[in-house]
């Protein structure tokens, strides 16, 4: 069985590896090139257009941006689609635009599972991704279990709608940056108020106000340790992905808006690259 996989990003970089290593041929292809360029020390062929990197695949693996940058990718890979190609849609895309991939498959006879990935750098690097997935379960399963067991730790398989898996993402998206926005703004506002914010974490240590995920962030602001593991402008499309969502299905979106405004305000003053985390810096002016 042979995998080609277009997008070698945060994410889809050490997806790659991970495929490697359970011993699967691969096939990359990235928009920038130097970026894939390193994974054919490892054992991956390093493909120069998308058509090149899918033809004579069995399983596509997209891992892009979002629904525009697929749509695009699948089309400069035409000339080397061929029907049946099992396709897992691992981008973040909301329930909208898989819809839109689904056609998109069916027109090229693409048998194509929604599967977006719950995790960022580490659980990619580390094979322990959530997959969600939907679609065409009976046809695509066999071809894609040991690539979903090479990239992830569990697999959750969500019904024969090919928008299911998105949907659950977004929920689940929705309260990781609710988290994560709550966390900046939280020691945005102890510094406002003078107050160290070592202080409000050791108050509520190891209580039910203490999840995790607070910890893990609140020292990236901390430390100022930006690296990131999810980009803010990556963040920020996708907190507009589960507004758009949620109005669509008829649900206020207050908090996914309010964390959106920040994000997109701290890809402006200059951070979009650096960690979600960094949405802290919309807690101030720029120049403060």
């Amino acid at each position: 069985m042979t995998v080609a996989l277009l997008g070698t990003g945060i994410m889809g970089a050490g997806m790659a590896r991970n495929i490697l290593a359970a011993g699967l041929p691969l096939t990359v292809w990235n928009r920038s090139r130097d970026k894939a360029a390193p994974l054919a020390d490892e054992g991956a062929t390093v493909a120069d257009t998308p058509a090149e990197a899918v033809r004579g695949a069995d399983v596509i693996v997209t891992m892009l941006r979002d629904g525009p940058n697929v749509t695009q990718v699948i089309a400069d890979a035409e000339a080397g689609l061929r029907p049946g190609q099992v396709w897992a849609q691992c981008t973040t895309v909301g329930p909208a635009a898989a819809a839109e991939l689904a056609e998109l498959a069916s027109k090229h006879g693409l048998v194509i599972v929604d599967a977006p990935v719950l995790g960022t750098r580490a659980p990619a690097e580390q094979g322990q991704l959530l997959m969600f997935a939907s679609g065409a379960r009976a046809e695509a399963e066999p071809l894609l279990t040991p690539v979903f067991d090479a990239v992830g730790r569990k697999t959750v398989w969500l019904g024969d709608d090919p928008t299911a898996a998105s949907k659950l993402k977004l929920v689940a998206n929705s309260w990781v940056l609710a988290i994560t926005g709550a966390t900046a703004e939280t020691l945005g506002f102890a510094r406002a108020l003078g107050v160290d914010p070592q202080a409000f974490l050791d108050a509520v240590a190891g209580g039910p106000h203490d999840p995790p995920y607070l910890r893990m962030k609140a020292a990236a602001i901390l430390g100022e340790e930006w690296e990131p593991s999810f980009t803010v402008n990556n963040a920020a499309k996708d907190a507009d992905l589960i507004a758009d969502a949620g109005r669509a299905g008829g649900a206020r979106m207050d908090i996914a808006e309010a964390v959106a405004a920040r994000l997109h305000r701290a890809d402006a003053q200059g951070h979009g690259d650096k960690d979600m985390a960094a949405n802290y810096f919309a807690s101030f002016d720029a120049d403060s």
